[in-house]
């Protein structure tokens, strides 16, 4: 069965909707800056959306509002499927709650900030009774979502699925358990470059309609694209670090391929992870070149909306269907000396764009793509 994307909702540090934040990429512009949220942790470059840290569920209702209104739908949706995760979920909360420091947004018990914060908020805005799943895969949480999605609908349990994932990051664990780590950069987000220092963390989140490609038709729907396939992989190997031998990573691309029943040759776009981190970098570039065409373009977004951990890669997904829509490749913002021999986008053009493939890697080896086709 057919599955496509009748809508998106999309909220970044670069933008508070999709389109926003697709123009101003188009553009090369950075929403990254230095700042200084919390008063016992040094000024760090991140991206934040406002002037403060966001609540979790404050993003959630806007890119799931977005998303439905986007896909020509009202609510309830009673027979609408839900899969939203979030690699922090509601982390931000009972740090506050522990540590007392101010926090926007706080559930009055604890049992309203659990991590499955984001998909039972999703269910609440769409009154559904269908089956509500909250994954969590690190940073490829946004894709494994999709997936997951994806399979509510070919086996039948739903014909329509909202999916995605939400990160609110900024929070003083987070800040400084990876800086404690080595991994944030100290002044900004340099994809793939010979300069590059490290991740910077920024919040937002991502949602699509996935639908039925017969439903879809039946209530005339606008369509963004289609899902072909998708490869979900574990290196099984360390806490943090990629598995060198890349079999597993291998495997996931691969088996996306072989699902969407393309070559690699016809992949026209290449959403890569692109953390800006020395050993995600080196082996993002290193599956790259083992894979593709020299000549396929690629871009990683991070140097331009940060790094939003778990949403990343939903945020990629709709950057893949916009750069589809629109015929335009992405740049890869931050990139100022190349430090692969790779066909990374210095500055947005057009490209005759079929098949897009959408790339996440999370810490404990998980692994995740995706195939979307015009």
């Amino acid at each position: 069965m057919r599955v496509v994307i009748t809508g998106i909702g999309l909220v970044s540090a670069l933008g508070s909707s999709a389109c926003a934040t697709w123009q101003r990429l188009l553009a090369g512009e950075s929403a990254i800056q230095v700042r200084q949220p919390f008063a016992a942790i040094p000024p760090l470059p991140m991206a934040l959306i406002g002037k403060h840290p966001q609540c979790l569920q404050s993003i959630c209702e806007e890119v799931v509002q977005q998303a439905i209104a986007d896909a020509g739908l009202s609510t309830p949706q009673l027979d609408c499927g839900v899969v939203i995760g979030s690699s922090r979920g509601a982390q931000a909360n009972w740090e506050a709650w522990a540590g007392r420091f101010p926090f926007p947004c706080q559930a009055s018990d604890w049992w309203q900030a659990l991590p499955n914060l984001a998909a039972t908020t999703t269910a609440q805005i769409l009154g559904t009774r269908a089956p509500v799943l909250a994954p969590t895969a690190a940073c490829a949480t946004g894709l494994w979502a999709i997936a997951r999605g994806y399979e509510l609908l070919q086996t039948g349990e739903c014909e329509r699925v909202v999916v995605g994932a939400m990160e609110a990051p900024i929070t003083p664990l987070t800040l400084t358990g990876f800086r404690q780590m080595g991994a944030l950069a100290s002044t900004g987000c340099y994809p793939f470059d010979q300069q590059r220092q490290g991740m910077v963390l920024g919040e937002g989140g991502a949602v699509l309609v996935l639908e039925l490609a017969s439903l879809a038709a039946q209530r005339g729907a606008s369509i963004y694209g289609e899902l072909l396939g998708f490869g979900l992989t574990a290196d099984a190997h360390h806490v943090s670090a990629p598995d060198l031998d890349q079999r597993a990573a291998l495997t996931a691309i691969t088996q996306a391929l072989h699902r969407a029943c393309i070559t690699p040759a016809q992949v026209g776009y290449l959403h890569a992870h692109g953390t800006a981190t020395d050993r995600n970098d080196r082996h993002e570039a290193s599956l790259i070149q083992t894979l593709f065409p020299k000549a396929l373009p690629i871009s990683s977004t991070k140097g331009a909306t940060g790094h939003t951990i778990g949403a990343s890669g939903a945020l990629g997904a709709v950057i893949c269907l916009l750069a589809m829509r629109h015929q335009q490749l992405p740049p890869c913002t931050g990139l100022s000396s190349p430090a692969f021999d790779l066909n990374v986008v210095r500055h947005a053009q057009t490209a005759n764009i079929r098949y897009s493939l959408c790339l996440s890697f999370g810490f404990g080896g998980q692994n995740a793509a995706i195939v979307l086709a015009k």
